[in-house]
């Protein structure tokens, strides 16, 4: 069996499912209608005006990390990077690893021109970075274990909680108004430690609850790895599932369920790592069992799919089209939110140097872009899908009550209205899922021209 084969059979042999289940998700979950109103500076109906509507933005979010902001070995290759984000996403994943934020206790890497640290640009630079280009910035990650400064080590427990509960409060008084969601814990049932922390029996809940009170106005997203994809999943029984039940029963308030979706393989063990992660069936009994329980929204934070080969168009145009069918899926999914892409440019991944394809993720070659800073076919796939394939424009006319309908994505539209005199008026409208107001079950939006 090729690769081609083995990594599109799940998607092939179920296309009945998927098609029925993507297209009705998508029509009914990322789309809505929009009840227009045009009338004169007197209140009065205006009827026979046409209003040409073309969607700018979408609310659903797509994107990457940031990671490598202004962290390139050329000033070009970091112009390249900062105009290939912009143009293809939305959204973004900032770096708040605390080992790296705060290497040296007490100092603390916040401002732009902070020194440097590999793949760890500093927040200031991301923020302004991603308010210049309309970008959604997210906070990855509050309490990660795994990277906690090696300072801490001399600290008893009771003391690193009350050193974690600063880092809390001095990135809720920096940033909580103007980074609306934080990861609050990542990874944190993998059998390894670096703080005493970590064995708390809470140390979930405790860390949420840390987030309620100082992050009251924020969501709060909980991220973990892929297993209920990759390990047969038992429903309610699956381990993610147990910990986030466990959490909100004693009171942690978890706003968001975060997947990763990493596919850690190699050429020799991909085709058995493919039969199970890549099993729609299996991924919309995922979703379907945690929306039943506990009905949040989710998001895919973390998604690598390898090529295993530098500069391979066969293997770049699988990874396009493999990766085609599971943004479908998820955009698909009712609570889904976001979708993030994890490292854009091959050679720059975590764990090895830059250029070294021999360490590290690098390996896999799992980026949207080559080395050379040009674009795979995979970059190319998402920004059509979300500006071209799930994109809504066209033309309605007022009826004679000044009343016009139209269904589309949700998200930022140009209107162009043209008067039966053929005077012609330029507004926009934010078509939202859970409008202010609303006539008979639509979002009504009223014109004045």
């Amino acid at each position: 069996m090729t690769r081609e084969e083995y990594v599109l059979k799940p998607f092939l042999d179920n296309e009945d499912l998927i098609g029925d289940r993507t297209g009705a998700g998508i029509e009914n979950h990322r789309k809505g209608f929009a009840d227009i109103s045009v009338v004169n500076s007197g209140g009065e109906p205006v009827r026979g005006a046409q209003i040409r509507f073309a969607q700018r933005t979408h609310d659903f979010h797509y994107g990457a990390n940031l990671f490598m902001l202004d962290e390139f070995e050329s000033e070009e290759k970091n112009r390249i990077y900062r105009d290939m984000f912009a143009k293809h996403f939305n959204f973004a994943t900032l770096p708040f690893y605390w080992d790296t934020l705060e290497p040296d206790e007490g100092h603390p890497r916040y401002a732009a021109d902070s020194p440097k640290v590999y793949r760890r640009p500093a927040p200031d630079l991301c923020l302004k970075y991603c308010e210049e280009n309309g970008i959604t910035p997210k906070a990855h990650c509050l309490h990660y274990d795994h990277f906690s400064p090696s300072w801490l080590a001399k600290y008893t427990a009771e003391e690193q909680w009350h050193l974690l509960e600063q880092r809390f409060r001095q990135c809720a008084e920096r940033y909580a108004r103007r980074i609306p969601g934080w990861e609050v814990t990542n990874e944190s049932y993998w059998e390894r430690a670096t703080t005493k922390m970590y064995f708390h029996p809470e140390f979930m809940e405790r860390s949420f609850r840390m987030a309620e009170r100082l992050f009251p106005q924020n969501e709060l997203i909980c991220n973990e790895g892929g297993e209920p994809f990759r390990e047969p999943f038992h429903y309610n029984r699956n381990k993610y599932f147990m910990q986030i039940e466990r959490a909100k029963l004693k009171g942690a308030r978890i706003d968001t369920v975060g997947f990763q979706y990493h596919i850690w393989s190699t050429p020799e063990n991909e085709a058995q790592i493919m039969s199970r992660q890549a099993d729609p069936v299996n991924m919309f009994r995922v979703f379907d069992t945690f929306d039943d329980a506990f009905g949040c929204p989710v998001q895919m934070t973390e998604v690598t799919f390898p090529c295993h080969a530098v500069n391979s168009p066969a293997a770049e145009d699988l990874q396009a089209e493999l990766l085609r069918r599971l943004y479908t899926i998820w955009f698909s999914i009712p609570r889904m939110e976001a979708v993030i892409y994890w490292n854009t440019v091959d050679g720059y991944a975590h764990g090895a140097v830059p250029g070294d394809f021999t360490k590290g993720e690098n390996v896999l070659s799992g980026g949207l872009m080559r080395f050379d800073m040009t674009p795979k076919p995979a970059l190319k796939m998402i920004r059509n899908l979300f500006e071209k394939e799930w994109h809504s424009e066209g033309t309605v006319g007022t009826d004679d009550n000044g009343r016009a309908r139209f269904k589309g994505f949700y998200g930022k539209y140009d209107l162009e209205i043209v008067l039966p005199d053929q005077t012609v008026s330029r507004q926009t409208l934010h078509l939202e899922k859970r409008p202010m107001q609303r006539i008979d079950g639509q979002a009504q939006y009223i014109l004045t021209v």
